[in-house]
């Protein structure tokens, strides 16, 4: 069904939804465009509104190849919208929920087109605040890039800030993705455009591994991790890479490189990686769960991966939520709460196949290691003694009943 946007668009078709609003597929003066109508509540916030309408310039004029363009914003009634331009394509989640994890080639080309699109909004002094698979758009119609990588979008500037008015949250609240959120917004200071570089770190890590480095579990104790825990280095990457990787998601903001920076240094590494193979590496487990049922005498196949949503800027994507909330409101931890239970890094990832620590299916398999063990010594044993029996008796008669070797008889 079609609904006017304002009085120049037309919104056709639902392309996704997320925590913010819903992405429509649409017509505008200068032919098809995406645009993402705001929920209702937020729509009716005055100040929210004011904000946006603030920040209208500032979105306008950001123009880059690698940045998904916001056309116009549209405040009608109950309206509040964005009118951006319609990519081609796919999103990086979709991706990721396809493929599990990159070739490290095509993963680093893409996080250097992300890390330009960083680079051009933080000269402009837009800080991004939501960096995230879901927000990195793929344009199919592209031409191919190294690893095979088609060209990628970043999307959604300005959104985390305009949801986080100081009306919706306090000083002790955080706005954002927990999995990728930088440390300095967990310990509730303002977010610079280190956040950004720090956030795509956490995406290239992702590319490369198939999970985050600190994510699993429970939203605070991915807040935790990312205070406390330093990164568990990935097996198989070279050198270089894992030192940029380290680099861009060290605790101190100052340490981190910048967005041109980083986008140079992946782009000087793309030679390296090319032609290597997908890292083969399992996803830790986020925390021992405690007091598991015994697994079954037949060990269950691992469930499937359950797929996350994506807000899509592209038609022909499925409409689904993500359960990665975009703007989940967190209380920021206290400094006693991000201390406790830290073990100084985070898990290390299992070797692809391994089952999980402290799992059912890891106990049942040490439980058929002891029985294992333990039937082998008895037969060892056994045969140990069989062996004695045969040297010192010289033939198939049985031993002597009293237990001591007797000597073979004379002739």
């Amino acid at each position: 069904m079609a609904r006017k946007i304002g009085s120049r668009y037309t919104a056709h078709q639902i392309l996704g939804r997320g925590s913010a609003g819903t992405v429509w597929l649409g017509e505008g003066p200068e032919g098809p465009v995406a645009i993402k109508l705001l929920r209702e509540d937020l729509a009716s916030d005055q100040e929210l509104v004011g904000r946006f309408v603030q920040e209208r310039t500032a979105l306008l004029s950001l123009d880059h190849a690698r940045v998904v363009g916001v056309r116009d914003l549209v405040v009608d009634g109950n309206d509040l919208a964005l009118v951006m331009d319609l990519v081609r394509g796919t999103d990086l989640r979709t991706r990721l929920d396809r493929e599990r994890r990159l070739a490290p080639e095509a993963a680093v080309a893409i996080a250097a087109d992300v890390a330009d699109a960083l680079s051009a909004a933080h000269a402009a002094g837009i800080v991004h605040r939501d960096v995230k698979p879901e927000n990195v758009l793929l344009d199919m119609q592209g031409p191919l890039g190294p690893g095979g990588a088609h060209p990628a979008l970043l999307t959604d500037f300005g959104i985390a800030k305009l949801i986080d008015t100081p009306r919706r949250t306090r000083a002790t609240k955080i706005i954002g993705t927990p999995d990728y959120l930088a440390p300095e917004i967990i310990e509730g200071l303002p977010p610079r455009a280190a956040v950004d570089i720090y956030a795509l770190a956490t995406v290239l890590y992702e590319l490369l591994a198939g999970f985050t480095p600190f994510g699993g579990g429970h939203p605070g104790a991915i807040l935790r991790r990312h205070v406390t825990e330093t990164v568990v280095p990935l097996p198989g990457i070279p050198d270089e890479l894992w030192q940029l990787l380290i680099q861009c998601l060290a605790k101190a903001p100052a340490s981190r490189l910048r967005a041109s920076e980083m986008a140079t240094r992946l782009r000087e590494l793309l030679p390296l990686l090319a032609g290597m193979a997908p890292l083969d590496v399992d996803e830790p487990d986020a925390e021992p769960v405690a007091d598991e049922p015994e697994a079954p005498a037949v060990e269950p196949e691992e469930p499937e991966r359950p797929r996350r949503g994506a807000v899509s800027l592209v038609p022909g994507a499925a409409p689904a939520d993500s359960n990665r909330d975009t703007h989940t409101s967190m209380r920021v931890p206290a400094p006693d709460e991000l201390a406790g239970g830290a073990r100084g890094t985070a898990r290390a990832p299992r070797a692809s196949g391994a089952p999980r620590p402290g799992s059912a299916r890891n106990r049942h398999s040490a439980r058929r290691r002891r029985i294992t063990l333990a039937v082998a010594g008895v037969v060892l044993a056994a045969a140990v003694g069989g062996g004695v029996w045969a040297v010192s008796s010289g033939g198939d008669d049985p031993p002597p009943s009293d237990g001591q070797n007797s000597a073979p008889a004379e002739p």
